[in-house]
């Protein structure tokens, strides 16, 4: 023999209608000041390459010395802009 049980009734909830939720406004990970850092850490890096293109001498250098640092430097500068916590408001 089974036994059988009731239909399960309607569920009372204790929803808020959604005009009178309370909604925080959305943060972003990044502030202001760490867009500024990451386009100066491209601007960087792009600068490094151009010194890298250079002229024609392959062992110039510039090429060789100076441009990878610049590149490095870009790199770390973007690593700055990404790891700086914002500043809070």
């Amino acid at each position: 023999m089974a036994l059988q049980s009731k239909p399960a009734g309607p569920v009372k909830t204790t929803h808020k209608p959604a005009s009178l939720e309370t909604t925080t406004p959305a943060q972003f990970v990044f502030g202001k000041e760490n867009y500024r850092w990451l386009i100066i850490s491209i601007a960087v890096v792009a600068f490094g390459f151009v010194l890298m293109s250079g002229t024609t001498d392959i062992y110039s250098t510039t090429k060789i010395v100076i441009a990878p640092i610049v590149v490095l430097a870009g790199f770390g500068l973007g690593f700055y802009a990404i790891l700086k916590k914002p500043a809070a408001n």
